[in-house]
């Protein structure tokens, strides 16, 4: 038993959830993994917001699903709200949102994780790498006690030298009640590394029996369920509704009057705070004209009256908190159980990592999550179950796992990372992809099922119940393209209610593309796809191929250009400096991400299209020199 010796095939250093996505990779390929935690208590805690999803991040978290991972199980089993997001505009936006018990969360996760028989869990602080010949050994922690394994995944989260703010006053934290990690940086920093700061925050926490939920808006869960997961038999679980009340000019004026006592404002913070989730006193001052801002007062949990303020960020002190959130309708009463905080701590540029999300200066050390400078649980999420999945590759000689942009939200994501120079925490936003038509959270499964199958995360009885599912797609579309609905005195009456009507027969697939017509109606007009039946999830991906196939078949398009300059691969070994056609701008920002291919390299921030041009030319004469 190489446990007893503190051998390993894989060390996993953090467990949120970048962490046990990592670990349960990992594990479930096979690797014998050490997860290490400063604090195990703390396994897959939410320390900011309590909720799964939202706008793009929905669709990471389906993905995760179809690749073998456990983020979307866990949030189904857990929800006290679920809610989609953007229901009334294109399937592109759409965002599915889980409001979580926040306690249930952490607890089943953790019960995954100590049913892996090969998953061993360890409480300290990994402060040292041991690193030979530019390959990873292990890993040390506070006691000198070694851990020996050929991969390491750090998932550190805020932890890196982490500091906490509240007003003017700080303490070294990862987080709230949370010592932080000491050490690791100066050993990345002496491995090479860049290391530098960021800084992120999360609002306070108040007591729900002081609030006046009458002078609030209800904002409640949706009656018609979706889930994250593509497994069967989600589980429906009673609802609680949040609430909504914004920010009026007296809590502006507390803020205004106070911004001296702000450490952002005062300069004692270097790191860049994240731009999509700013405070409520920089959007204050950013948005003065701005007469009010939402705020969403949501449940921790079923069994608790702790309640998270979203929207309500801040690092001001705790006495002017109290002020802050007393001016808010419903609120008057308040009693702050924690203090809203801000957070600084380390994190590694990803630019320094490949595709893979190995670095580049050590062989089988992988980075994921906060540490590469993104913000949000499930962009942590999917870099774990990448990180983990490539560090079994890695140590079994196998092919790395690289998805591309096209391919999936989790490809744009890395991609991003790793070829352009984050400069503020890294939030995942459909705009970001140029395919997100295709890279939508309803068609996730059809993506990455078979890749997930591929790996080995997805088993052979989940494998069939997908195939079965696009098998029934692909039969309906048929029918939809075949069949007919006749322009009869019956049929036109159903459609007078809808605002349309036919003057001959028309194929149901033509009649399905018009606005005012969707599956639901279908059925009405149609017998056979009344007796049909078809699961929501069938039809509305259906639904949605028929409406959208113009659109689809153009992005398909585009996906096929950009896959010609995915061909030019760029040799490991290229000396930039020699190739005097492009500019001096271009060399260096390629020298510094050396991108593995010629549509990595167009990506990059100030790489100008003529250069790209010049490289095509070069390596299709091969007269690129190395």
């Amino acid at each position: 038993m190489e446990y007893l010796k503190n051998k390993f095939d894989t060390i996993v250093v953090g467990a949120g959830h970048a962490g046990c996505e990592a670990a349960l990779a990992a594990a479930n390929l096979g690797a014998k993994v050490l997860l290490c935690s400063l604090n195990l208590d703390n396994i897959a805690l939410m320390p900011c917001n309590p909720a799964i999803g939202g706008p793009a991040k929905s669709t990471l978290v389906r993905e995760i699903d179809t690749l073998g991972g456990m983020m979307g199980e866990v949030a189904d089993a857990t929800y006290i709200q679920m809610k989609m997001l953007n229901s009334s505009k294109g399937p592109a936006v759409r965002a599915l949102r889980a409001q979580s018990d926040k306690k249930e969360y952490m607890t089943y996760m953790r019960n995954i994780i100590e049913k892996n028989e090969n998953i061993y869990l360890k409480q300290c602080c990994i402060s040292d790498l041991m690193v030979k010949d530019g390959k990873i050994q292990g890993a040390i922690d506070q006691y000198g006690i070694e851990y020996f394994a050929p991969s390491v995944i750090l998932t550190t989260g805020t932890s890196l030298e982490g500091k906490i703010f509240v007003g003017l006053k700080s303490y070294a934290a990862g987080r709230l009640g949370e010592m932080p990690a000491l050490g690791l940086s100066a050993c990345l920093k002496s491995l090479g590394f860049s290391v530098k700061k960021l800084k992120t925050g999360t609002p306070a926490r108040i007591d729900s029996r002081a609030i006046d939920y009458s002078k609030m808006i209800i904002q409640p869960g949706d009656e018609e369920l979706n889930f994250y997961s593509f497994k069967p038999n989600r589980p429906v679980r009673p609802q609680i509704p949040c609430y909504l009340t914004r920010t009026n000019e007296k809590t502006h004026e507390i803020i205004r009057a106070n911004l001296d006592k702000s450490p952002m404002y005062q300069g004692l913070i270097e790191g860049v705070g994240p731009r999509y989730c700013p405070s409520i006193e920089d959007k204050i001052v950013r948005f003065s004209s701005n007469p009010s801002h939402h705020i969403f007062i949501e449940p921790e949990g079923l069994d608790t009256y702790e309640v998270y303020v979203q929207g309500f960020s801040s690092s001001l002190p705790a006495d002017v908190q109290v002020q802050m959130l007393r001016s808010l309708p419903g609120l008057e009463n308040t009693h702050v159980i924690k203090p809203a905080y801000a957070v600084e701590y380390d994190y590694i540029p990803a630019i320094q990592l490949n595709h893979s999300l190995m670095t580049r200066l050590v062989q089988g050390l992988f980075h994921a999550g906060q540490i590469n400078g993104t913000s949000g649980y499930e962009e942590a999420a999917a870099q774990g179950l990448v990180a983990g999945i490539n560090a079994f590759n890695y140590v079994n000689n196998s092919p790395m796992l690289e998805l591309s942009r096209s391919s999936s939200y989790i490809g744009t994501l890395i991609d991003d990372l790793v070829t352009k120079d984050i400069q503020e925490p890294y939030r995942m936003l459909t705009s970001r992809s140029e395919y997100r038509l295709l890279l939508r959270q309803d068609n996730a499964d059809a993506r990455l099922t078979p890749i997930g199958h591929k790996i080995g995360l997805v088993d052979d009885k989940q494998f069939e119940v997908f195939n079965q599912k696009q098998q029934t797609i692909e039969g309906e579309m048929k029918r939809l393209n075949s069949g007919k609905i006749p322009a009869d005195a019956n049929i036109n009456e159903i459609l007078a209610k809808y605002n349309e009507n036919i003057e001959r027969g028309i194929k149901l697939s033509d009649l399905l593309k018009r606005p005012n017509i969707d599956y639901k109606i279908l059925k009405e007009l149609d017998e056979n796809t009344r007796e049909l039946n078809l699961p929501r999830d069938v039809y509305e991906q259906v639904e949605i191929l028929v409406k959208y196939d113009g659109y689809i078949k153009r992005q398909k398009i585009q996906v096929e250009q950009s896959g010609k300059l995915e061909k030019y691969k760029i040799p490991d070994n290229i000396d930039y400096a020699k190739i005097l056609h492009i500019s001096t701008e271009t060399r260096e920002r390629l020298e510094k991400i050396r991108p593995a291919t010629l549509a990595q390299a167009s990506r990059i921030g100030g790489v100008k299209p003529a250069d790209i041009s010049v490289l095509m030319v070069m390596l299709e004469r091969n007269l690129i020199e190395k």
